[in-house]
């Protein structure tokens, strides 16, 4: 399934994990493996064409921002590639706020101490909640970032429910197109 790449458990290769990221997958997702990959490849699209990859099995972690009374909010929702993230309804409502969008990448990458292009739910600050759509937590395995654009972790999609925000969002995302 995973074309030319060799996932191991992920607790073998500290090296390409942050410390955040290795301690929650340690005490959440220990059954999680990772690859290393070319950082130019990160992308979903260009990871998918260059290893041959299926695109059902890629989930996207998209970090949601909203204002509430001078109050920044800020949630991870997890999607699958070929799914879009309902923010105008569904993330707007969950959290509680008059407009939501997309976090810029500086703003991304700053609060989740981690690359774009890697940002992952694993290891996300502890006070984010990790909505996970049901597609997401529906799927047997998936390939998301590791907190880098060198390495992939893999997992059952339901062990994203294992972190300790995380939270099952039914049709928190729709189909592309």
């Amino acid at each position: 399934m995973f074309g030319t790449l060799t996932p191991v458990p992920a607790l073998d290769r500290p090296d390409l994990l942050s410390a955040t990221v290795y301690a929650a997958v340690r005490d959440h997702v220990p059954d999680a493996q990772v690859f290393e990959i070319d950082p130019d490849h990160a992308d979903t699209e260009t990871l998918c064409a260059v290893h041959e990859l299926p695109l059902e099995v890629m989930a996207n972690a998209v970090l949601v921002l909203g204002r509430r009374g001078g109050e920044e909010r800020y949630a991870c929702c997890m999607t699958l590639a070929h799914r879009r993230v309902d923010v105008n309804n569904v993330a707007r409502r969950r959290l509680d706020v008059r407009k939501a969008s997309f976090a810029p990448m500086e703003v991304a990458v700053e609060r989740s101490g981690m690359e774009y292009g890697g940002i992952t739910p694993v290891g996300l600050p502890a006070d984010w909640p990790v909505w996970v759509d049901g597609a997401v937590a529906d799927t047997d395995l998936v390939c998301i970032g590791a907190g880098s654009r060198r390495a992939k972790l893999l997992l059952a999609g339901a062990d994203l429910l294992k972190l300790p925000t995380a939270e099952r969002v039914d049709d928190l995302a729709r189909d592309i197109g």
